[in-house]
């Protein structure tokens, strides 16, 4: 595995297993088979309703809970509770996670900073972040914040590298977990030329070096799934590396076009909608 350095001195694995859109029963499966390939991340959230079987998942793989870098995120909705943390931890059955973010920039998302703040000093996340706080949403936050984030998670693809967003996360050694990391299932970006020449050249899936270019860009990426096989051949990038060339030829892809827009009502949707969280 490789790793990235954190601004708070801890380290992350550079891929991990991603659960968004994947039903408890599938992440579960899916976060088990992981770790037992070799995987040391699990990224979940609160709004993915699969936090509990994600613990499940993490339990049952039988890697000791110290060897899992484990995310989750707080939704809007509880950002005002006081007792969000204890309740995530709750519902993952862990006593800590080693990344809280929380989840959109909506709501009263300084107190859901705060909460974060909380348990970073109480020892219940050990490192914090943010999710989708691009733009103005970051300025805002960097007047406010008492303890900087480790993290921000954010889409980020060949097609949208983030480099505006990366010169501000720069600044203040925060890392980029990249989201739709294969641009969301979109066949022309896994299909250009330049992937399908060197997935020949290095003899790995055009979705493997696109996977590989994440790494080496210093992103930590999350591609999510609930086939074996993928999961398996999303682990399989860490045996080759990527020349400064090769890296030259796909960053001329960059185009500036991202697959996810988030309008100020869908903010506002946000902040009043909670999610049904598993029971059990």
């Amino acid at each position: 595995m490789e790793y990235v350095k954190l601004n708070n001195g801890g380290k992350c694995p550079v891929i991990g297993i991603g659960t968004y859109t994947i039903s408890p029963a599938d992440a579960e499966i899916s976060v088990r088979e992981a770790l037992k390939m070799g995987y040391e991340c699990v990224d979940t959230a609160a709004a993915y309703v699969n936090e509990r079987a994600c613990g499940r998942g993490i339990k049952a793989s039988k890697v000791p809970r110290e060897k899992v870098f484990l995310s989750t995120k707080l939704w809007p909705s509880e950002y005002e509770n006081p007792n969000a943390v204890e309740e995530t931890l709750e519902r993952l059955n862990v006593e800590y996670v080693d990344l809280l973010y929380i989840h959109q920039p909506a709501g009263n998302w300084l107190a859901g900073y705060r909460l974060l703040e909380k348990a970073y000093r109480e020892g219940k996340a050990r490192a914090i972040g943010i999710s989708n706080f691009e733009g103005k949403y970051l300025e805002e936050l960097q007047t406010k914040w008492e303890i900087a984030p480790q993290f921000m998670q954010a889409e980020a693809h060949p097609y949208f590298p983030q480099e505006e967003l990366r010169k501000t996360l720069e600044k203040y050694d925060i890392r980029l977990m990249s989201w739709y990391p294969l641009g969301h299932g979109d066949k022309s970006l896994i299909g250009e030329p330049i992937f399908r020449k060197l997935a020949e050249k290095y003899n790995k899936t055009p979705a493997q070096i696109v996977l590989r270019w994440h790494t080496q860009m210093g992103f930590v990426v999350i591609p999510g799934s609930k086939n074996v096989q993928h999961i398996r051949d999303n682990l399989n990038i860490l045996d080759f590396k990527l020349t400064n060339e090769d890296m030259a030829e796909i960053a001329k892809l960059n185009r500036g076009v991202r697959y996810y827009y988030r309008t100020d009502e869908q903010l506002a949707a946000f902040a009043s909608f909670r999610p049904k969280y598993e029971t059990e």
